[in-house]
């Protein structure tokens, strides 16, 4: 209990956690890229590949990839013969951005988007980087059209004992010492720490279907590191 109570201390809330989380991807997206393959040994290719097939959309469907980022996501969605378009709250990583789809700057809670107005969002790696979950979530089911549906990939830990112990030594031992050589040691010492945020696994789930999702799912790849979260909106 000691232990969770320090961690609760340490990690910002509300505005602060909105103001510091963007701060600080202004900070490291120069590398962020070069840092993500090094630290998924180039897994992460593999994780959007089947988090935009898990859409199940047909050809031209225009998706909105919510905290783009750099675009990786945006990309994987055009290879897949759909219509991306990002938002992310961070100038630096759409400065830093590479993809061709267009990019806004916006607050994904308050998306300057229409209802119903597109037919899949993908969110990569970003769900606890926010401040109101359940609020994105709100925000999810306005603007995606009935039928339409949704793939949100997120860290997780592996349910193996074994594996666990191993990832946890990895995610929050070796991944700081790769981002401090590389980029910004107090961002990469903070995002093994922003685990903390997600809610347990069933009440993530369960919140999905709440706002307004059916035939909610989810999977796990690659030894329970990573989870992809997906429903279809009614």
């Amino acid at each position: 209990m000691k232990r969770h109570a320090r961690t609760e201390e340490v990690l910002p809330r509300g505005a602060g956690k909105a103001q510091a989380v963007e701060e600080m991807f202004d900070t490291i997206a120069p590398r962020y890229d070069l840092i993500n393959r090094l630290m998924t040994f180039g897994m992460d290719h593999r994780w959007r590949r089947q988090t935009v097939a898990a859409l199940g959309l047909g050809g031209g469907a225009r998706v909105a990839d919510l905290a783009c980022g750099t675009g990786d996501l945006c990309d994987e969605i055009a290879r897949a013969g759909l219509v991306p378009i990002g938002f992310d709250v961070s100038a630096g990583m759409l400065a830093a951005a590479h993809t061709r789809a267009p990019l806004v700057r916006a607050d994904v809670v308050t998306l300057p988007l229409p209802d119903g107005s597109v037919g899949g969002a993908t969110c990569g790696f970003a769900l606890r980087n926010l401040t109101d979950l359940d609020a994105f979530l709100t925000e999810l089911a306005r603007v995606v059209r009935p039928e339409g549906r949704i793939a949100l990939l997120e860290v997780a830990e592996p349910s193996n004992a074994a594996l666990r112990f191993g990832h946890r030594l990895y995610f929050t031992g070796v991944v700081p010492r790769i981002g401090a050589a590389l980029s910004d040691g107090a961002a990469y010492r903070y995002l093994p720490r922003s685990v903390a945020y997600l809610p347990p696994v069933g009440e993530l789930v369960a919140s999905v279907g709440k706002a307004g999702f059916a035939d909610v799912s989810r999977r796990t790849m690659s030894g329970g590191v990573v989870q992809l979260i997906v429903g279809t909106r009614v």
